[in-house]
């Protein structure tokens, strides 16, 4: 979850966090022949919909020689099962495994496995990952993004800061990271800083709903109640059953409740 008020909170919360590991299995699925695809694409959808049985489809079809793309589903399963550390493990193993396929291939191996350990609560073992992979992809702004929120759980907020300054350098119109910074920087008390990274965000991407939410969060925090309302109410009407939403509504609550 996005920071619901304007305490401390992480960049990143575990609400969002399978989503973002789902998004990464899509990006880095493997490569197979044509008549293994369609059993692999099988295996992933019950991995993720029926992570039980997908385990055991995956476990038989490792065992009959399903080679890479079984041990990925595998591990996507056991992600799904909320075993993170064992995950986290297979997908690194997948990694170290696959010596002869692409940089970027073992670069979404690495990620995923950042993201499981993010879960399993060891922030420092996702950097090492993190820092595996942009190892083999070096200009990955993700990855400099996924490492922000490593260094946020682990409260080095300036390290934070320092790889989405890195995202931003490649990437300077990606609207979440600069949000992603708003949020450090508001947990620093910069709030000049994180009143420009937060409008620029929205001055790229106007409806970002989780920028709405940090911006009432900078608002409040400056003392302008009626312009953190407005951008809480904002949150709620544009994802009215999201994760920013219910935070949104915490938020109202507190307000209402201090007057």
């Amino acid at each position: 979850m996005w920071p619901s008020s304007p305490a401390n909170r992480p960049l990143l919360g575990a609400a969002l966090l399978p989503l973002l590991l789902l998004a990464a299995a899509a990006r880095a699925a493997l490569p197979v022949p044509e008549d293994a695809s369609a059993h692999y694409r099988r295996c992933l959808e019950e991995a993720r919909s029926a992570p039980e049985t997908g385990l055991k489809t995956a476990d038989d079809w490792r065992n009959a020689g399903g080679g890479f793309p079984a041990e990925h589903c595998t591990a996507v399963a056991l992600f799904a099962l909320g075993r993170y550390a064992e995950a986290a493990r297979q997908f690194e193993a997948l990694a170290g495994a696959m010596m002869q396929r692409g940089p970027e291939l073992r670069a979404g191996a690495l990620e995923q496995a950042g993201q499981a350990w993010l879960l399993a609560g060891k922030p420092q073992s996702a950097r090492d990952a993190f820092d595996a992979a942009l190892h083999f992809t070096p200009r990955d702004p993700e990855l400099f993004i996924d490492r922000a929120r490593a260094d946020d759980a682990a409260h080095a907020l300036r390290d934070a800061v320092a790889d989405l300054d890195s995202a931003l350098s490649i990437d300077p119109k990606r609207a979440d990271a600069l949000v992603y910074r708003a949020s450090a920087y508001r947990q620093l008390g910069e709030l000049d800083h994180a009143s420009a990274d937060v409008a620029a965000a929205l001055e790229l991407v106007p409806d970002h709903v989780e920028g709405h939410l940090e911006r009432g969060n900078i608002r409040r925090l400056a003392g302008d109640t009626d312009g953190a309302r407005a951008d809480w109410r904002e949150v709620e009407r544009l994802a009215p059953r999201s994760p920013a939403a219910a935070a949104a509504a915490e938020n109202l609550a507190a307000l209402a409740a201090a007057r």
